[in-house]
């Protein structure tokens, strides 16, 4: 059996712990963080955002920078990483920029029972595939390897806004704590970067 592939969850949250608020997009996050997010995704295989980042921030999920991606293709690699996303509903547009923005493969998990409606609402726009992820359940089910956790001086004090994960069990506790790996301010967000697990790369 082929080892799984190395993974790297990031995200912004506010200081209460939320990834937005109902509107929109609440922008947690300056520009220097999205050249930083932008070197992140230029080192990655493949991106996975959930269908409501899909609908709400409508992202093009391609490297900005051209060094970057010329450094992608000299070691041949494709210019964009492929796209995934994760999708209960299949309230997706296939006009939007994740499947239209680039040249990536996309992929589209979903449950079983939703399969069909996802192949009839997205045509030949993606890649449909029987399954489902989410940030709780990556974590939960330990897969993985490094989180990058962007925090802004902001609240959002909205107990129905999204939060970071729901409930679950995670393998990260008072008795096995998770083990910081770098602490960066860049302007007024800080970036905490941690190892979750023995596969951690340090680069």
């Amino acid at each position: 059996m082929s080892e799984r592939p190395y993974t790297l969850l990031s995200c912004s949250v506010s200081l209460d712990g939320y990834l937005g608020d109902q509107t929109p997009r609440l922008a947690l996050s300056i520009e220097a963080g999205f050249d930083r997010v932008d070197e992140v995704r230029a080192s990655c295989d493949a991106i996975i955002v959930g269908a409501v980042t899909v609908r709400t921030d409508n992202p093009r999920l391609l490297v900005r920078s051209h060094a970057r991606r010329e450094e992608r293709k000299a070691r041949g690699l494709p210019s964009p990483p492929k796209k995934i996303t994760a999708t209960n509903r299949v309230d997706l547009d296939a006009r939007s920029n994740f499947f239209t923005a680039g040249e990536a493969e996309k992929l589209v998990y979903t449950p079983s029972s939703r399969v069909a409606d996802a192949r009839a609402r997205l045509g030949r726009a993606a890649t449909i595939v029987d399954g489902g992820f989410a940030h709780t359940r990556f974590l939960a089910d330990n897969l993985v390897d490094e989180l990058h956790l962007v925090v802004a001086p902001t609240f959002v004090g909205d107990s129905s806004a999204p939060r970071f994960v729901s409930d679950g069990r995670f393998p990260w506790s008072a008795e096995r704590r998770a083990t910081p790996a770098e602490v960066r301010q860049s302007g007024d967000i800080v970036l905490l970067r941690y190892a979750l697990s023995p596969r951690f790369r340090d680069e």
